[in-house]
């Protein structure tokens, strides 16, 4: 084999370890399958789900198509009933394959999220940095357990993400977000995040998208559709009363606390609403200095802190502050970043909620140390906020870039494009580092006014003031491609010829 193909192969793995988790995640559900162990439970509630509505069977009843493994017999279905018929192709594979279904969607969604908020593996130092990274992603307990239950978050929070930060201002933007409230309530935080920041059509577009999905779902499911807004919404979780260890929200702390008091939910929804309220203006503020995703998980830690049910496997927003310290991390010198990614590992790495007793309402009974330690998720939550709140204007930005007012003239932009074999971060030129774009640069970008006259119209190299993308420039972009393939290359190097 060639050397450039070799030294080309290296790379995409290199680029690529979610690909390879991937692939592991394929094996073992193939191997589940044909010795018949057991893979997997949410995933099976789906598939159960889809299977009722098929088969004109009760959907907020007893499924009969869930496995008869230990704990799964009575599990419901808490999704709206347009979920159920998104979930109908899973029924057509067996419940090992339906889970290396989703689990291979989950490692990819878990890697694009990382690439957005970290930047390209590749370009970390050491080399063996980008699959480290990567395999600490995956060691957080919110990710693995995401995976091992056969959940659906990861792809949720792939889709808010490239419908808030990667897509460039077009009249779809917005509908991945109603997509993803249309599966599960809780995104629908982020109609009043792009509220907020301005994105006023696109908001109207996400709240248009979940309303026409769920009026399909009605359409095809009248009677379920009327049982769910009217008894499953707080009831298939029992919202109002419940205390277990795994429901790390507001409303799960404080019921905790009370010991399952009548008032404990009333008072969780308010204080999820003062949460939401202290929220939305400071990501309102972040936004406007071009901090795009750190407003994003500012909405998005005050919506899973003000839902009344949020398991543990929810918080897979951490990716993403992951990605964004490991950033600042390699960028920095100072030991903070460092710090503070150790501190998030020692927090969600799922030992604190392993260590305290839990099941039979065990948790009302907690001494001090044990109610710190199993509600350690929201805690260290509202501390971000906190801190965010009170000492914004002293911090460096949150997304590693400039602050709007410092972003130099001349700085290089840096898009990316979603082709053939993934993302990828190409197209920069001028200083080194950056965000994906950065300050005033990124605000303005996304917001629609176009970037600064500092960047030539019609430059082919960089994005923006009438320069063209990359999809407009197939001639240029093949030549540079064979020629650093040739050359054992990188086509993505920042030093492309």
């Amino acid at each position: 084999m060639h050397r450039g193909h070799r030294t080309y192969g290296l790379y995409r793995l290199r680029r690529r370890p979610d690909a390879i988790a991937a692939v592991v995640f394929v094996g073992v559900s193939v191997v589940c399958w044909s010795r018949g162990w057991r893979l997997g439970i949410d995933d099976a509630v789906y598939r159960a789900g889809a299977w009722a509505v098929l088969h004109g069977e009760p959907l907020y009843g007893p499924l009969a198509a869930l496995p008869p493994w230990p704990g799964a017999r009575g599990l419901p279905f808490t999704y709206p009933p347009v979920a159920a018929v998104m979930f109908t192709p899973l029924t057509l594979l067996p419940l090992q394959l339906a889970w290396g279904l989703l689990a291979v969607a989950s490692a990819l969604a878990v890697g694009f999220v990382t690439r957005v908020s970290a930047g390209d593996f590749a370009s970390l130092r050491p080399a063996f940095a980008g699959p480290v990274i990567a395999a600490g992603v995956f060691a957080l307990e919110p990710v693995w357990r995401t995976v091992g239950l056969g959940q659906v978050n990861a792809v949720l929070m792939a889709l808010v993400v490239l419908d808030v930060v990667v897509l460039p201002p077009a009249r779809w933007r917005g509908l991945l977000i109603g997509l993803a409230a249309a599966v599960k309530l809780t995104p629908l935080v982020f109609v009043a995040h792009l509220a907020v920041i301005g994105r006023r059509a696109d908001a109207v577009r996400a709240l248009a998208t979940f309303i026409a999905l769920n009026a399909l779902g009605a359409v095809l499911l009248p009677q379920e559709t009327v049982r769910f807004w009217s008894s499953q919404l707080l009831g298939g979780n029992d919202a109002t009363t419940n205390s277990w260890v795994g429901n790390q929200s507001l409303n799960g702390l404080i019921q905790r606390v009370t010991r399952e008091a009548s008032w404990a939910f009333a008072a969780a929804v308010l204080a999820g609403l003062a949460c939401l309220g202290a929220a939305l203006p400071l990501a309102r503020r972040l936004h406007a200095r071009g901090e795009l995703l750190g407003a994003l998980l500012v909405t998005a830690f005050a919506g899973v802190l003000a839902s009344p049910i949020s398991w543990s496997h929810h918080w897979v927003w951490v990716v993403p502050v992951a990605g964004l310290l490991v950033r600042r991390a390699a960028r920095s010198a100072s030991t903070g970043p460092v710090a503070m990614l150790a501190g998030l590992a020692a927090v969600f790495s799922g030992w604190t909620l392993a260590a305290v007793p839990s099941g039979d309402h065990r948790e009302v009974r907690w001494n001090v140390v044990q109610m710190l330690l199993g509600n350690a998720y929201v805690l260290a939550a509202l501390a971000v906020l906190l801190g965010l709140r009170l000492f914004r204007g002293q911090r460096p930005p949150l997304d590693g870039g400039e602050r709007s007012d410092d972003v130099p003239a001349d700085r290089g932009q840096r898009w990316l494009s979603l082709r053939g074999r993934g993302l990828a971060a190409v197209g920069q030129r001028g200083a080194a580092g950056g965000d994906l774009l950065v300050g005033r640069e990124l605000r303005d970008r996304h917001d629609g006014r176009g970037l600064p006259q500092a960047v030539p119209a019609g430059d082919p190299d960089r994005c923006g003031g009438g320069g063209r993308h990359f999809h407009d420039r197939p001639k240029r972009w093949s030549r540079g491609w064979t020629r650093s393939m040739r050359q054992g290359r990188s086509p993505f190097s920042e030093n492309r010829p």
